[in-house]
């Protein structure tokens, strides 16, 4: 492929240039629109980059009015395309380096910079995506796809517990066999134990992640005896299926709210707010197979860790009010009733079920609506898999600490009207 540009790179961006000229739309009306530079969008629609953050395709997509299935597919090639970035054969193109990196990292919005978060809460200095995913594959010899930073398994031992009651939760092993800096050495367990995951703390505020930088987060492996196992789980925990469905609680009064952030910057804004998912979290997983034999991926548990009261704190809705939002229903789409006695994962009305097959060059992308109304819940899944004769789970979870969604029923709500200055009472403003 001309200028070192891999067949998966052509591939995604093939389909970025239907998209585009189907709608109608110039570059310069669609980067506007993306809060990005032109050139840039230029560069991904012919192949000469391959953006590092998920985000900016799918909003791209969603503009050109992409159907659930092209964007599935959509979703798929660009898996493929971000992992042969930086393998043997690809150019400067593919790797995202020189010139044209530099421009996508400083474009205006441009979801290349992220925001890492400190403990406190506090946002830290932006860092480029790009180089983050450089320095941690240097590490680590499992194939990088999604969001701009790796989906390494993470190996734990079911029973396994850090100082603060968080599930100990630490990557593999790199290439080598050598533990990548600032892990602790694996047990492999064949269960998890709920009570090993994390609890909130007493004032019921959750402790932000110091890696909650609107990225992906890696599934941590419950393995079985043979080894390392066969694929990984990209784990999106805060991905919105439409901004106007989308609400956080947060034990804040509206004028210490910043205004409601982009999705992709949605993990900083909820770690340093100490926000909740309010009513419904939208998970997207992204199961890989890491080699060329296929993986059954036999199913998905929830795993109640904790059911407290819903938390008494403000309502505060990402959407815009009197603006439309859309968005088509993903290819897996599953629900969880988490108030229910035994939560289970249920696939959407007309949606297939359990078991897919997956393998390196055959991702799959699964989408969890869990929505709660009567409890305060923390929560994880368990993903079950199977190759040949091998067998194990993967322990799902955020960054070692339950997922949490909380019932809003009766909570003040808040909204930030489009254009506005300030977060406004739900229904007192005007409607365009």
């Amino acid at each position: 492929m001309g200028g070192g540009r891999t067949v998966a790179a052509a591939e995604f961006a093939e389909l970025l240039r239907e998209l585009k000229e189907r709608s109608g739309l110039s570059y310069g009306t669609l980067a506007k629109r993306l809060h990005m530079s032109t050139s840039t969008l230029h560069r991904y629609c012919n192949g000469d980059a391959v953006p590092t953050d998920y985000a900016p395709v799918e909003r791209l997509a969603r503009l050109c009015k992409a159907s659930p299935e092209e964007l599935v597919e959509l979703h798929r090639r660009w898996v493929l395309a971000d992992a042969g970035r930086g393998k043997k054969g690809s150019g400067p193109a593919a790797e995202g380096s020189g010139p044209a990196a530099e421009e996508e990292v400083s474009a205006v919005g441009d979801p290349a910079v992220v925001t890492d978060v400190t403990p406190e809460g506090v946002p830290a200095p932006p860092v480029a995506a790009g180089r983050r995913r450089r320095a941690v594959l240097a590490g680590i010899a499992v194939l990088a796809v999604v969001g701009a930073v790796v989906l390494g398994v993470q190996l734990s031992g079911g029973d396994g517990e850090r100082g603060d009651g968080a599930a100990s939760s630490v990557q593999g092993k790199g290439a080598g066999g050598a533990t990548p800096s600032g892990s602790a050495p694996a047990s492999a367990s064949p269960s998890v134990s709920p009570s090993a995951s994390a609890s909130p703390s007493a004032s019921g505020t959750p402790s932000p992640s110091p890696s909650d930088s609107g990225q992906e987060r890696p599934g941590a492996a419950v393995e079985d005896d043979s080894g390392t196992p066969p694929l990984t789980v990209g784990i999106r925990p805060y991905a919105w299926e439409s901004p106007c469905g989308q609400r956080y609680l947060i034990d804040r009064e509206a004028g210490r709210v910043s205004p409601p952030p982009v999705e992709q910057d949605a993990p900083a804004w909820v770690a340093a707010h100490g926000a909740v998912s309010s009513g419904q979290q939208f998970l997207e997983l992204t199961v890989q197979g890491t080699g060329e034999e296929t993986v059954v991926v036999d199913g998905l548990k929830v795993r109640t860790v904790q059911k407290r009261s819903p938390l008494a704190w403000n309502d505060y809705a990402m959407g815009y009010p009197g603006v439309g939002c859309g968005g088509g229903v993903p290819t897996r789409y599953f629900t969880v009733a988490l108030d229910a006695m035994r939560p289970a994962v249920v696939p959407e009305a007309g949606h297939a079920d359990f078991p897919f097959k997956v393998s390196e060059s055959d991702p799959e992308v699964y989408y969890v609506s869990a929505d709660a109304s009567a409890y305060d819940v923390s929560w994880t899944l368990e993903l079950s898999w199977s190759s040949g004769s091998r067998h194990g789970t993967l322990l799902l979870d955020n960054e070692g600490r339950p997922f949490r969604t909380s019932g809003n029923n009766g909570r003040p709500a808040y909204e930030f009207p489009l254009g506005g200055s300030a977060w406004q009472r739900a229904g007192s403003s005007p409607t365009p």
